[in-house]
């Protein structure tokens, strides 16, 4: 019985084909758009996560409040100093502090001009090397720099495979910073960081001549003694800051954060960003569940003495309500199917023109079959509630009303 009224339902859409494909559009738009944005909004997640895998859970991250979007220290209003570096020293529980300098460059190759950041590293052989072992720095061809080299710089992996200067940089190439000439002692391995893959690393006193700077510092990376002392050191280190400063709580223009504080930060970004297309996705899918209860308003409309014939020969009322319901649920789950396999077409074709441009996984796709599932389910029981109230109305047509109409 169930197959015979299947086959009525699908028999009804084919003698409507214009209009069950407008019908099915609102519902496939919504679901493509659901899966599609989630499952890059995942990929983000997953790629931004490794971003931040690659820290260690006992490093903490100092800098001064910025004012805009730019590099580390390149927007604050005031500057860290060596005051703030002894402070942090002398703080129980510090192993040691890593000043760091983040500046955006010109840099000049083979005639061809272009901006790249530009990052320090220590003086102090056990600070650069803790730097190179935190950042997990291998160079794919050349070497890395040693602790106080002068004059060569280490290029991130994206320099070998983005030939944006009209020739490849290699090691031993000389490249112009600022209108200076340095010496590329090495190219790093492609590694999860965006920011280092790009990046151009020299040490601290070059880049302190290079670009005139004195007293002042960008970030500083602090290693704390233990993982279990993290929370304390960060909150000793709050007060004595607040202390320092004469700021008010609430009122720091400064800002400690574990890797792991920052994380949860993107991630809350990430899940209200989310939220918001979930939200307007859901209107697509309330304009889709409103066209399958007008296409079956139509549907009962045009098909009143089929129904009043049906009623004649037998057919009771739950048989009518089975059949238009199982009409409206079959708009939604063509509509969802439909949806779903196009929505992760797109996301894959986003992922992959991604990938060719920055050269990187920014976007990892994946497919979630939780979410595929429960699309499909859900554009099922849109179609399914959206052809309620019609079904229930044709099943309460009287045959004698039906046949007359």
């Amino acid at each position: 019985m169930i197959r015979d009224f299947f086959l009525l339902a699908v028999n009804s859409m084919k003698k409507r084909q214009l209009r069950s494909w407008l019908t099915l559009l609102g519902i496939f738009i919504g679901i493509a758009a659901v899966v599609a944005l989630i499952s890059l909004g995942s990929g983000l997640r997953t790629a931004i996560t490794g971003q931040f895998g690659d820290l260690s859970a006992d490093v903490l991250t100092f800098q001064n409040a910025g004012t805009g979007f730019g590099p580390p220290g390149s927007t604050v209003v005031r500057k860290i100093n060596e005051n703030d570096l002894k402070l942090i020293e002398s703080t129980n529980g510090v192993e040691f502090a890593i000043p760091r300098l983040i500046r955006l460059v010109k840099v000049e190759y083979n005639g061809v001009l272009g901006f790249k950041y530009l990052a320090s590293l220590p003086k102090e052989k056990e600070k650069i090397d803790f730097v190179y072992l935190e950042l997990k720095m291998g160079v794919k061809e050349g070497r890395l720099l040693k602790p106080g080299e002068r004059g060569k710089v280490v290029l991130g992996g994206d320099f070998t495979s983005k030939d944006e200067f009209g020739k490849l940089i290699r090691a031993g190439s000389k490249i112009k910073l600022q209108g200076k000439d340095f010496e590329v002692a090495g190219i790093l391995n492609k590694g999860s960081s965006i920011i280092i893959n790009s990046a151009i690393l020299m040490n601290e006193e070059d880049m302190k001549e290079l670009l005139n700077i004195e007293d002042e510092i960008d970030l500083i990376a602090i290693k704390v003694a233990s993982v279990d002392q993290v929370e304390k050191v960060s909150k000793d280190l709050t007060d004595k800051f607040r202390r320092d400063r004469n700021e008010k709580k609430g009122e720091e223009d400064f800002t400690i954060q574990t890797p792991v504080q920052s994380l949860e930060a993107i991630n809350t970004i990430l899940n209200i960003v989310n939220i918001v297309v979930i939200g307007i996705a859901s209107i697509s899918l309330l304009i889709g569940g409103i066209g399958i209860a007008n296409t079956m308003y139509t549907s009962i409309l045009e098909r009143t003495k089929e129904i009043g014939t049906m009623k004649a020969v037998g057919a009771r009322n739950s048989d009518i309500l089975k059949i238009f319901v199982i009409e409206s649920g079959l708009f939604g789950l063509i509509g969802g199917i439909s949806g779903v396999v196009f929505g992760l077409f797109l996301a894959f074709s986003v992922s992959s023109a991604a990938e060719n441009y920055f050269g990187q996984n920014i976007l990892i796709f994946a497919i979630s079959w939780s979410l595929v599932i429960f699309a499909i389910s859900f554009s099922f029981l849109i179609g399914v509630l959206a052809g309620l109230v019609p079904s229930w109305q044709a099943s309460k047509l009287k045959p004698v009303d039906a046949l007359r109409a």
